[in-house]
């Protein structure tokens, strides 16, 4: 496996109006690397997806630091220049698969938008090869889910519909933005196996968006712990949930329940260490 970075974010703080969003987030994504990025909401987890992706809310912007997706700076590049790299370069998977999917649009319409206009081929072929897609993420009858509307699909096959989209294009970079959220756990645990399985025979590089430190377990090999905008802690998986460093990770993987330990006694996490971080992550200035 190729350890060249694919994407690498340095010091990188993002502001709306008066407020830091992200304070200072240095990571690196390597090809054919599952990079997890963990933390509670609000930490900042989808806002570092947002800026690689060039989609921020408005009003939020990039106020210092880099972004670097194949060697190429993102940061400063015109909004026209970083939509052509969507698809082909780097794409999403998104959390909510029924509010992602246009539901007055059949499923083949979906699909087939996306490869005309991202592959550049015809009508018949991108039929060809959604069909292919829906077969790849172990979609039974991909014709007649061609036909259906989104709501006629369970949430998993949706689900596994906006995964075959994003694996469409072979993009170098996908960025999944809690994508086993919505689902319940049996769904989620195949959905967390079907992802794995696409990264490993397509060689993709994924930053993977979760609150969950069991998924990171499952599926990443790198893990970055964040709060308050900022990185509390960094490394390979084994490291940092094996031998936790930082008393934020230490006291998340006590808040987190074991599936081999059902009798283990959960612990929230302390409000007074939450409240530290918070000032300690508002003391920071950029710059430094």
């Amino acid at each position: 496996m190729s350890l060249d970075p694919v994407l690498a974010v340095e010091d990188l703080w993002v502001e709306l109006g008066p407020l830091d969003l992200l304070r200072g987030v240095s990571l690196s994504v390597a090809a054919g690397q599952v990079a997890g990025l963990v933390g509670e909401s609000g930490a900042g987890k989808s806002m570092i997806g947002r800026s690689i992706l060039g989609l921020l809310p408005t009003g939020a912007r990039v106020s210092q630091g880099s972004i670097r997706f194949r060697g190429r700076e993102l940061v400063g590049l015109p909004i026209r220049a970083h939509r052509d790299l969507l698809g082909r370069g780097m794409t999403l998977i998104p959390q909510d698969p029924m509010t992602s999917l246009n539901p007055v649009h059949r499923i083949g319409r979906h699909m087939l938008d996306v490869l005309r206009l991202r592959m550049g081929l015809d009508r018949t072929t991108a039929r060809t090869r959604a069909l292919a897609l829906l077969d790849e993420v172990h979609i039974r009858d991909p014709e007649a889910v061609l036909m259906r509307y989104p709501h006629e699909l369970s949430g998993g096959m949706r689900q596994r519909v906006l995964i075959a989209m994003a694996f469409a294009c072979e993009p170098a970079l996908i960025v999944a933005d809690e994508p086993t959220t919505a689902l319940d756990v049996t769904v989620q645990r195949q959905i967390l196996r079907l992802i794995k399985e696409l990264q490993v025979h397509h060689g993709t590089a994924i930053l993977f968006v979760t609150h969950d430190l069991g998924v990171v377990a499952k599926i990443c090999d790198t893990v970055t712990v964040l709060h308050s905008g900022r990185v509390l802690e960094q490394g390979p998986v084994a490291d940092a949930l094996g031998a936790p460093q930082h008393a934020y990770t230490q006291a998340l993987l006590a808040a987190t329940p074991r599936y081999d330990r059902p009798a283990d006694t959960l612990h929230p996490v302390p409000a007074p260490l939450t409240e530290a971080l918070r000032v300690e992550a508002t003391a920071l200035r950029r710059g430094g």
